[in-house]
């Protein structure tokens, strides 16, 4: 049986062999943090050369909080008929972009519930005017599980509803809503929500059209590292098979522990005196650490600020993060369930960045470079 030290050893070599799921449990339990931490790093610099981190201009927009998947550690959703329930017009949603383009952002991540009152034309006449109006902002909207409900109130399939979403404007499909790729740990916190396959199948569908897609694991339901594993582990095969069909594939990876305030699913637990709920600091950078190492299709690794706050986040950079994510500009979802800082400013990003000794970028949702910052916030480089 191979020791965390030669699983290490292994992954610090010029040509390192695809972890396992059973090595990457190995050392995700059992490898100092410290030498973790430097087997990532020393990977980020092997497949992201340079010096680099980035970050981008955005805006997160909730266009609507109604759902009907209530997801027990949800705090943001609001069943239909709720008196706190909203679906934004396309005038309010428009006027936040007017915002972002004021301070030079590139892109919206758009996202709601999962609204039945909404039918298909609203969605494609959304993107239409929004591309209209804002030419030059990336539309990143929905998640697999909004596709599925607008699929099933359309009564098309999940790839035409894509593909006629592409057409209206849309750019990307952002990876939200897989949570725990793992059915028995998916069942439990959102039965509702569907299987992972599903999950798997939609993003797939949505690489196949040419839309730019991220990945994303929220940890902490209670469920085992290899549970976690495994999640990446699917996240890896379909980028193996979508690289292979020549598609992008995912441009990143992004995890988080779940938050465990004002919502279900943490109340419940504090409740039963559950002890295995969440995850700290150490935990996280473990996880980035092994996702990092495991994740060899995948070429970006986010740290991510506004859960953990931008002094983890910095220690990610070192723990094989290549990006801090982006200003937000606006946070609902995250923010419900208690966590207080969920925007950033471009000099916040800029000095977190340059005090870790990396060089700050900014980019667009492509990964593209829009211009590399220095010392003095000047832009050294346009692309």
């Amino acid at each position: 049986m191979t020791d965390w030290q030669t699983i290490l050893e292994m992954q610090l070599a010029a040509d390192p062999p695809l972890l396992t799921v059973e090595d990457a449990v190995k050392i995700y339990l059992q490898a100092p943090l410290s030498e973790l931490m430097y087997a990532a790093s020393e990977r980020r610099k092997s497949q992201v050369p340079g010096n680099m981190v980035t970050f981008m201009i955005d805006r997160n927009i909730n266009y609507t909080n109604i759902c009907t998947i209530n997801c027990n550690f949800c705090s943001f959703y609001r069943s239909p008929g709720h008196d706190e329930g909203y679906t934004q017009t396309f005038d309010q949603i428009s006027a936040r972009i007017d915002e972002l383009e004021e301070l030079g952002g590139s892109r919206i991540l758009m996202q709601g519930g999962v609204n039945p009152s909404l039918n298909f034309e609203w969605y494609t006449e959304l993107l239409s005017e929004l591309s209209r109006r804002h030419p030059s902002i990336a539309l990143d909207c929905f998640s697999p599980i909004e596709i599925e409900g607008i699929a099933e109130v359309s009564g098309l399939s999940t790839i035409e509803v894509l593909s006629r979403f592409r057409e209206s404007g849309m750019h990307g499909l952002p990876g939200g809503g897989a949570e725990m790729l793992v059915d028995s740990v998916r069942s439990g916190i959102s039965p509702r929500k569907g299987s992972s396959d599903n999950w798997i199948r939609v993003m797939g569908e949505a690489q196949s059209l040419g839309l730019t897609t991220s990945a994303t694991n929220v940890f902490g339901f209670g469920e085992s590292i290899t549970d976690r594993v495994n999640h990446m582990k699917k996240i890896r095969s379909l980028q193996e098979n979508s690289l292979s069909n020549g598609y992008l594939g995912f441009t990143s990876f992004i995890s988080w522990p779940v938050m465990l305030e004002n919502n279900a699913f943490g109340k419940i637990g504090m409740r039963r005196g559950a002890t295995n709920l969440g995850a700290g600091s150490v935990e996280y950078l473990r996880h980035v650490s092994v996702s990092r190492l495991f994740m060899s299709n995948i070429d970006h690794i986010q740290a991510s600020w506004p859960t953990m706050g931008l002094n983890v986040a910095q220690i990610a950079l070192t723990a094989g993060a290549d990006d801090i994510g982006s200003t937000m500009m606006e946070e609902n979802v995250v923010s419900a369930s208690g966590t207080t800082k969920t925007m950033a400013t471009i000099s916040e990003l800029k000095e977190s960045i340059l005090s870790c000794g990396f060089t700050p970028a900014r980019r667009d949702s492509d990964y593209n470079i829009l211009e590399i910052l220095g010392e003095d916030h000047a832009q050294l480089q346009v692309r």
